[in-house]
């Protein structure tokens, strides 16, 4: 079928692939761009990394409300264009890690955004329970010993990233694939750069200090509701 130089400009935007591929790819799927993304994706030729570079300023700020108004997320999902941003599938894309910050709380974006003071009293505390599971063999060099020691705490600390760090968590709806995973096949289907750039997770009374009832009135109370 024929394809329209508009077409292939369209789907060039959305996937920064050649004239020639999309052509061929609006040509093999009956001038479908969605069909055709998908087909530039299998072949390979859409690039993820080579819009890694390209300033993401538009986006939006979403809100989301879980376990009957117990937690909350606002978060801040950055793209190039405003079009992009109105796209149902960026929104889609949005309310899905909006809701993974809700069941995961991570606590920081990337690793990145770890600040130096978090990241040494982490490797304090891998430190701490390395040796309280077991000391130095007596007839180990200390430097072989030290070089262990550095391994324990560097293999923890990839586990901590992976608790703590949004990019690095599996990610709900597909344990197979991490958060960072999951925006980069988005940039490929959607054609332009995107980043999460912040988040705040809110649980109800978190940092409160519950009221503690007394169990005795409690229990009184309970008798005497029941007998009413």
């Amino acid at each position: 079928m024929a394809v329209s130089m508009a077409d292939i400009k369209a789907l060039r935007q959305r996937t920064g692939a050649g004239i020639l591929d999309c052509k061929k790819a609006l040509a093999e799927n009956d001038g479908n761009v969605d069909a055709a993304i998908d087909w530039l994706r299998a072949k390979g030729t859409v690039k993820a990394a080579k819009k890694a570079g390209r300033a993401a300023t538009e986006g939006l700020v979403y809100s989301y409300i879980h376990d009957g108004g117990r937690i909350g997320v606002l978060v801040e999902v950055n793209c190039e264009t405003d079009f992009v941003a109105m796209n149902d599938k960026f929104k889609d894309f949005v309310d899905d890690i909006a809701m993974h910050i809700a069941a995961s709380a991570p606590e920081f974006v990337s690793k990145d955004d770890v600040d130096d003071e978090a990241i040494a009293h982490e490797r304090k505390v891998q430190l701490a329970r390395i040796e309280e599971e077991g000391t130095k063999p007596a007839k180990m060099p200390q430097e072989r010993w030290n070089m262990i020691l550095e391994n324990k705490i560097n293999g923890r600390m990839r586990k901590w990233y992976e608790e703590v760090c949004l990019l690095e968590q599996p990610f709900i709806k597909d344990d197979k694939k991490t958060v960072g995973q999951v925006v980069a096949d988005t940039v490929s289907t959607i054609g332009e750069n995107i980043k999460v750039r912040r988040f705040v997770r809110f649980v109800l009374g978190e940092g409160l200090e519950k009221k503690k009832d007394n169990l005795a009135e409690e229990v009184a109370k309970m008798a005497a509701e029941a007998q009413a």
